[in-house]
């Protein structure tokens, strides 16, 4: 959220170790969202209610430019992976525009569950404002559907469930770190989570526990029923569209007043063992902040790294007009393997040779397409236009590299599909 000039950045922290377990809300701001002051951590276990654990949840700024922390208290560790409620939490001193310490009233938790599942429903959202009520939805399952229930408060002391939940969807497995908001259909300024109008549509991510990916619809809102419904251009469930394709989960947005824009976290883990975790003394990574907006289309998302991560740009290379032949290598001089901020861009003087696309990879699963034909058409599999690309993390002699690479294909049709892999097998 952003208080007071600052960004503040809560998240998922173990303090014991470079493992799951212990989980706090670690706590750090910054005046432009790239260079960082850590704070001890704004809330631990210590009522009963969060004694087994601080989970996920969400801030929401209340009229009066008053912060509240929406989050999941862990108040057994049985049945597994632990009894939830919902707690919240309010500055000690809302002069700090810091927010060091934050206090949990006595009147916690807000909501218990009735006829939830008790070990499978958490991480509150962003709370929104219409007709009279606070809302907010939190994920959850019942047997294999994944459901999003809303409830509705007057004061945002009392809250009731809805009748209906907010939205679901059959064989989805749990909704975790659910996400809801509105997008403008012109331009590309965010928009504040109240905010309603014709020309606005909304947004709905769930992170999807089963398949450790996210995915989101495009749709619209029904105020009298208080129910989201996509569109029939968006896919619900393990088919629809992702924010990344690549280790990207548990992400929340927020509306940045600043500078009128949503911007959208998410968080990776990395392809080590945990007893390598232990030995470098860490685990996880919060991942570039990304400005998102609603494509001209309507039936997508676009996405970019924030304007102010430029900052960090220093030795510009640049090379213009290099003819790459088939087999060919160039290296980029002048920077390292490690960080390098790209960007490229590749001509033809036709697509000719591209190669046909087999209609025999309409049987691979729809929700993961591309990457089965990833893995049938690697990097070394050379084609008539591809693979062309980066070979990105190169040792000096290309003993090790890991490939970002592209291949064109035609269809019957006499239309073009571009294939864009990533492959960690070099």
């Amino acid at each position: 959220m952003y208080y007071k000039g600052f960004y503040h950045l809560f998240y998922q922290y173990n303090p014991k170790g470079a493992v799951w377990g212990n989980i706090v809300w670690a706590h750090s701001v910054s005046k432009d969202m790239v260079n960082w002051v850590h704070l001890e951590p704004a809330i631990v276990p210590s009522k009963p209610f969060d004694k087994y654990g601080c989970w996920s949840g969400s801030a929401t700024v209340l009229p009066g430019n008053k912060p509240v922390i929406f989050y999941t208290g862990i108040v057994d560790p049985k049945p597994a992976p632990g009894h939830q409620v919902q707690v919240y939490a309010i500055p000690a001193n809302y002069s700090d525009p810091y927010l060091r310490k934050w206090i949990k009233p006595a009147d916690n938790p807000f909501l218990k569950p009735t006829s939830e599942n008790i070990s499978a429903w958490r991480d509150p959202t962003t709370a929104w404002f219409n007709n009279g009520h606070w809302k907010i939805i939190i994920g959850s399952r019942h047997d294999h559907r994944g459901i999003a229930y809303l409830y509705r408060s007057r004061d945002f002391v009392t809250w009731v469930k809805a009748k209906h939940p907010f939205h679901s969807k059959t064989d989805t497995g749990m909704w975790e770190c659910p996400d809801f908001y509105p997008v403008s259909s012109r331009g590309t300024n965010g928009l504040d989570t109240s905010s309603l109008g014709k020309n606005v549509k909304y947004v709905l991510k769930n992170s999807l526990e089963v398949t450790r990916y996210e995915y989101y619809t495009i749709g619209r809102y029904d105020l009298v029923k208080d129910r989201y419904i996509p569109d029939n251009t968006s896919i619900d469930g393990w088919g629809g569209l992702r924010y990344d394709y690549g280790n990207f989960y548990a992400s929340k947005s927020f509306y940045d007043p600043a500078k009128k824009r949503r911007i959208v976290w998410g968080w990776a883990n990395e392809s080590s063992t945990s007893t390598e975790d232990i030995a470098k003394g860490w685990a996880g990574i919060q991942l570039i902040p990304r400005k998102v907006w609603l494509d001209e289309n309507g039936k997508s998302l676009l996405q970019w790294p924030i304007k102010e991560l430029e900052k960090l740009r220093h030795q510009k290379v640049e090379l213009k007009n290099v003819k790459v032949d088939k087999g060919d290598t160039i290296r980029v001089k002048g920077i390292t393997a490690i960080q390098a901020d790209i960007d490229v861009t590749f001509m033809f003087k036709s697509l000719e040779k591209a190669e046909m696309y087999d209609e025999k990879w309409g049987k691979f699963p729809q929700h993961d397409l591309g990457k089965s034909i990833c893995g049938v058409r690697g990097a070394t599999v050379e084609g008539g236009l591809g693979p062309f690309g980066l070979m990105t993390l190169a040792s000096e002699n290309l003993e090790e590299y890991t490939p970002v690479f592209f291949r064109v294909f035609k269809t019957k049709g006499k239309k073009h599909k571009v294939l864009m892999c990533s492959d960690a097998t070099p």
